[in-house]
Order: structure tokens, then C-alpha cells, then sequence
């Protein structure tokens, strides 16, 4: 597996309090030049439909119904009926009160069922509350777990309340994997981005998440980045592999696989998968979908062919 990763052995111990400093100007001139590579023809068409592979569908409004989970499954499963060959997506993600709803409609496809708990997406709720919310998505067959840290306490320096919180967390998922979402729009700086990617893997995160995507800034590639080499470290110091899923704001397919080209030279082919790598983005499956038709067909077909996740 350490023929996955393509850069050094770092020197140093990852910890909550001594996480390594970020260079910022380095980050971002770095994060720039994956959106410099040119993906064309056959690679730009395999490439899109690891991205399709990659999406987790999701429906997260108060005005969310039975019937609009269940189109959304469909979808996932059928993401285009004039393009053969296809790959489905890797999940539905839903609130815990439709998960029920939405392990039916995907019975036997494949397609995981992730569900928000924890008080989504403001994480202010008691922890016996987050847990209680966290078992009953599981228990109504939820094979995955996006929860929210709590960024007040982290703001607060309460980082062992953080770590311990998410370690509950886990515990309560049993089987279920869980994706930590650090909400990065809210923590201010990439030295606070990496440390709370420390606690979260340390904790026992199988994923670490960017946003919940609801406030702006959501996911960047420069924090994305910062995450994926947090990742790296933690592979080197541990020999745990961590996914990651950039959520929010990833709507283009250029942007999602210039995402890829970074997830290769960061990690490597290892993590090129939809079991270490997610987006959540509903709305970058229209935008596959229609490139797919594209390299297809000629031409592009418009946004009303496509349904309105």
C-alpha cells in the first residue's frame, strides 16, 4: 500500500496541539497548477465516469418527501437511460428520518445509504441527543454516517472534547463508515483545517469531510489539499488509510476532475475510488451527464433532458 503515496516520508509526529504549520501561499500556488492539466478524449471520458462513481447524491431540505427521496434513488441508479454503460453513483445521502425510505428504493443496487446526524449541519445539539440521531440512522439501515463536529468547542481550544465526541460517534455507527465534516467555510484558517483533519482521523474518522454545504465557502481545492496531505501523513504515521469527500460548490465537471488529477499526485491510484474518494455534490451529476452525452454524441444536450435532483 506505501506504493500509493507519491511523496516523502514526513519527519514529523501529527498531534491536536502540534499539527504542522501550513503554508498558505504555498498551498494555494500549489492547488493552482492541478487546474492547469489538460484531460482529453478517452482519459477525459474515463476520468468522468470515476466522477460519476464518485458523487453521493443528496437531498438535505425541510421540504424533503417520500416521493422526492425516491426519485432521487432512481437517479442514482439510473443516471441516464440513453447512456449504456454507465456507473451508478456511490450514495444517497438523506436526514435520518427518510433513511428507511431510501435503503428500500436501493435494496440490492449496491448504492450506499448515508445519512447526516449529529444536529446537521449546526453540530448544537447535547451529545446524547447526536448519538440517539446517529443510531437511529443505523438501525433504519444506514450504511454510512456524516456527522458535524462540534466547531464551537474546537474554536474554544476544546479539543479533546472534539476528539472525544467523534469517537462516541464512531462507536455508535457500529459498522457504518463515518465521514467527519469539519465545516473548513467556518474554521478561518488552513492551520486550522489540518489540525481539525488530525482529530478527526485520530478519533477514528473513516472519512473527513470539507462542508456541510450550507455556508460559503464550501469546498476549495486549496483546503481540500491541506486535507489530503493531513491524510497522507496520517497513512505514513499509521498505516490507516482515510477517505476524503469535498462537499459544496463542486458543480463543473473540469473542476471535479482537476480534483482527481490533485487526489493522484497527493495520495495516489489507491484512493482513486469511489471507497476513499467522494463528492458531494448533487448537482455535478447533471453537468457529467451532460459531458458524457457530449463525447458521445457531438453535441451537448440541454439542462431541461436531465432531472432536477
Amino acid at each position: 500500500m506505501a506504493k500509493a503515496i507519491n511523496n516523502i516520508r514526513p519527519v514529523y509526529q501529527p498531534g491536536f496541539a502540534a499539527s504542522p504549520p501550513i503554508d498558505q501561499t504555498g498551498v494555494e500556488e500549489r492547488a493552482s497548477r492541478f487546474t492547469k492539466r489538460s484531460i482529453k478524449k478517452e482519459s477525459k471520458t474515463n476520468g468522468l465516469k470515476l466522477v460519476l462513481n464518485m458523487i453521493d447524491l443528496t437531498t438535505l431540505e425541510g421540504k424533503d418527501t417520500v416521493g422526492k427521496v425516491k426519485q432521487l434513488c432512481y437517479k442514482a441508479m439510473h443516471p441516464h437511460d440513453a447512456l449504456e454503460g454507465l456507473p451508478t453513483v456511490a450514495a444517497v445521502c438523506v436526514y435520518p428520518s427518510m433513511v428507511k425510505v431510501a435503503a428500500k428504493a436501493l435494496e440490492g443496487s449496491g448504492i450506499r445509504v448515508a445519512s447526516v446526524a449529529t444536529a446537521f449541519p449546526s453540530g448544537q445539539a447535547p451529545r446524547d441527543v447526536k448519538l440517539r440521531d446517529t443510531r437511529m440512522a443505523v438501525n433504519d439501515g444506514a450504511d454510512e454516517i456524516d456527522m458535524v463536529i462540534s466547531r464551537g468547542k474546537f474554536h474554544e481550544g476544546e479539543y479533546n472534547y472534539v476528539f472525544d465526541e467523534i469517537a462516541a460517534i464512531k462507536e455508535a455507527c457500529g459498522d457504518a463508515r463515518l465521514k467527519v465534516i469539519l465545516e473548513t467555510g467556518e474554521l478561518g484558517t488552513f492551520d486550522k483545517v489540518r489540525r481539525a483533519s488530525d482529530i478527526a482521523m485520530h478519533a477514528g474518522a473513516d472519512f473527513i469531510k470539507t462542508s456541510t454545504g450550507k455556508i460559503q465557502p464550501a469546498a476549495t481545492m486549496p483546503v481540500t489539499l491541506v486535507m489530503l496531505e493531513a491524510i497522507r501523513d496520517f497513512y505514513y504515521n499509521t498505516g490507516k488509510m482515510v477517505g476524503m469527500k469535498p462537499a459544496g460548490g463542486i458543480s463543473k465537471s473540469k473542476l471535479a476532475l482537476h480534483y482527481l488529477v490533485m487526489v493522484k499526485e497527493v495520495l495516489g491510484d489507491a484512493w482513486l475510488n469511489n471507497e476513499w474518494f467522494r463528492f458531494g455534490a448533487s448537482s455535478l451529476a447533471n453537468d457529467v451527464l451532460m459531458q458524457l452525452v457530449k463525447e458521445k454524441t457531438g453535441a451537448y444536450q440541454s439542462a431541461p433532458y436531465f432531472s432536477v435532483d
